[in-house]
């Protein structure tokens, strides 16, 4: 049963609310810059486009990637396929080779802008897609470098997604939840002061969550609403992270090798989600 426009915006702006508890770093001013419903837009955008959906994630930390953003990125992949829709990663190593396995996986260079520019011009002629999104994926800053929560450059260890956003005509959405990830340019203003360094880059949504995984369930959430169905059957977080833990994938907080997200027991992420499902019931 599909609900009307309203009855959606206004669970729009409670799962909003559901994604940000719990979080300490900000994100509740750049929710009072956001226009709401930045959830239902992010999802429709999405399923209005053509296929391919171009999904980037994996932010680098202690040699390898964090648990943070592959694991809603996999669940979006997974309920758009369910969705007959075509999803792709975008990624660099080390994730693209953790997932060019079991998914279509664009693999990108770590190298500089100019050499990068003419490989993002080709994947974009070549896979025309129809959206882009990007997940817990970092941004760039305006000094034209990258930088952890901690504010470390990690520039030489990330392959330039952010050009994907430039050169793309199309629907993009950026999942964030301390500032310096791609879409947060949406909001520089409301960053300011924060003890990072905000990324540059934005967006045509920004969706914003106290663990960037759970902005995915947002969204996943909001796909539910329009299509009338209960998408988060479609995948179990607990096989998902466990299998991106064991290889290699460590807690963005701790860099500890564990079943957590950003310092979140795995728990907490499936509370949100049985929350939202009953959110989404008609």
């Amino acid at each position: 049963m599909r609900e009307s426009e309203a009855v959606r915006k206004q669970k729009s702006y409670a799962i909003e609310a559901v994604i940000l508890e719990g979080g300490a770093r900000g994100m509740d001013r750049v929710r009072r810059v956001l226009r709401p419903g930045y959830c239902l837009r992010a999802a429709r955008g999405i399923l209005a486009g053509g296929d391919p959906i171009l999904i980037g994630t994996g932010f680098p930390v202690a040699g390898s990637f964090e648990t943070d953003g592959p694991l809603g990125a996999i669940a979006l992949y997974r309920v758009l396929e369910h969705l007959g829709r075509k999803p792709w990663f975008g990624c660099a190593p080390p994730i693209s080779r953790v997932l060019d396995g079991s998914f279509r996986t664009l693999e990108i260079p770590i190298a500089g802008w100019e050499e990068t520019r003419p490989f993002v011009l080709r994947a974009l002629a070549d896979l025309r897609p129809g959206a882009v999104v990007a997940i817990e994926r970092p941004g760039v800053a305006a000094d034209g470098r990258y930088y952890n929560m901690r504010g470390e450059d990690i520039s030489d260890r990330l392959a330039k997604f952010d050009l994907f956003f430039d050169l793309f005509g199309g629907f993009t959405v950026g999942v964030g939840d301390g500032g310096n990830e791609i879409g947060m340019g949406n909001a520089l203003a409301a960053l300011t002061g924060l003890p990072i360094r905000p990324s540059v880059t934005g967006c045509r949504e920004l969706v914003i969550a106290a663990v960037s995984n759970w902005g995915a369930y947002g969204i996943i959430a909001c796909m539910g609403l329009l299509t009338g169905e209960d998408l988060f059957g479609l995948f179990d977080p607990r096989e998902i992270l466990r299998d991106l833990v064991d290889r290699g994938a460590v807690d963005g907080r701790t860099s500890a090798a564990s079943c957590t997200e950003d310092g979140f027991p795995l728990g907490a992420g499936l509370e949100r989600i049985e929350r939202l499902r009953r959110l989404c019931r008609p």
